[in-house]
């Protein structure tokens, strides 16, 4: 699924300090000369400076911090000047924080979107992608019912674009190996105790690495037709398999599920079967009311409906995670020797 080369020359990536901002932008300034402009937008300064050290504008010359909101519709259009492309990955995303700050989500995850939407949809801006989440299929939290929300924004957007050449779409995977606040970190903290603390069992997560999260978020800036989920077919993991590949001779003890968590994790519900179609390493989810030709498009890329009823469902995912598959990635990704 990798790029070869970018059709757009500047880029901006909302969220552009956090896990997958970094990383993005590691990926542009190593395998993208043709981008002559990368502007990072977020609100923390101290992590841009922190950045800033990593990425240096004085030796990346075409890289641009930009200290800003997603919740000030403003300071985004004077930031997307120039921009051709955007990927938005800022968000408030821990559940128990949203839980306990239900406006504080929607005003950055949902009333965010909106204000990028309507920033884009007034400058020279031609394809957004938006970062979305396995727990926004079907979601039993606020911070999925907030990503889901901001997914419709996302895919509605395209029949405001008018005669603009301009182009909204989706990536929506799960758990990012690593990433702030999932479970790996916080297990490879605790290894040292003896305990790990365990809400079920029976838990499953999707898994997916940061890396594989970029280029399927370059893949869909470049391939996108407006509308569209993409969703990648990724490998699962069951919570204790995870758990034993970290720390083998640690107690696992049981705590329950927490407000808001699911035993399994789902990126494609039934009734989103009906508008899903496979290719080659991912699943779409077209849009239901698309503003082009998707019969034509079937046709010429020679994809194929999947069946009705059809789930994808990280307890009945075909691809699983065993213990050294797990230590591996952790050790290859992480850099952490297990």
């Amino acid at each position: 699924m990798k790029t070869s080369k970018l059709s757009f020359r500047s880029v901006l990536v909302t969220g552009g300090t956090g896990t997958f901002g970094k990383a993005f932008v590691r990926e542009i300034l190593e395998q993208h000369p043709e981008v002559k402009r990368i502007v990072v937008f977020s609100r923390d300064e101290q992590k841009q400076f922190e950045m800033n050290r990593e990425f240096p504008v004085s030796t990346y010359r075409q890289l641009r911090y930009f200290i800003g909101d997603v919740r000030d519709e403003q300071r985004l259009l004077h930031a997307l000047d120039g921009i051709e492309a955007v990927v938005h990955a800022a968000a408030l995303k821990h559940v128990p924080v949203a839980e306990y700050n239900p406006m504080e989500a929607i005003k950055t995850n949902v009333l965010g979107a909106e204000n990028l939407i309507n920033a884009c949809l007034r400058s020279n801006v031609r394809r957004v992608v938006a970062l979305s989440t396995d727990k926004a299929a079907a979601p039993i939290n606020l911070y999925g019912a907030t990503k889901l929300c901001a997914d419709k924004l996302f895919v509605a957007a395209n029949s405001m674009a008018g005669k603009k050449d301009l182009r909204f779409s989706v990536v929506r995977y799960g758990n990012v190996l690593g990433s702030r606040g999932s479970v790996v970190p916080f297990f490879l903290s605790e290894r040292e105790k003896g305990i790990l603390p365990i809400t079920d069992r029976r838990m499953t997560r999707f898994n997916i690495t940061i890396e594989q999260g970029v280029l399927l978020s370059l893949h869909a800036l470049e391939t996108m037709m407006g509308g569209e989920i993409f969703v990648p077919k990724i490998p699962s993991f069951r919570v204790t398999t995870l758990a034993r590949a970290i720390a083998p001779r640690a107690k696992q003890v049981i705590t329950g599920i927490r407000p808001g968590e699911k035993i399994h994790e789902e990126m494609i519900t039934a009734d989103d079967s009906l508008n899903t179609v496979e290719m080659k390493g991912l699943y779409i989810i077209l849009p239901t009311v698309p503003e082009w030709d998707v019969q034509k498009w079937m046709k010429n890329h020679r994809v194929k409906k999947v069946k009705e009823g059809f789930s994808y469902n990280s307890g009945k995912n075909k691809q699983w995670l065993n213990e050294a598959a797990i230590r591996r990635m952790i050790t290859r990704h992480l850099g952490v020797k297990l």
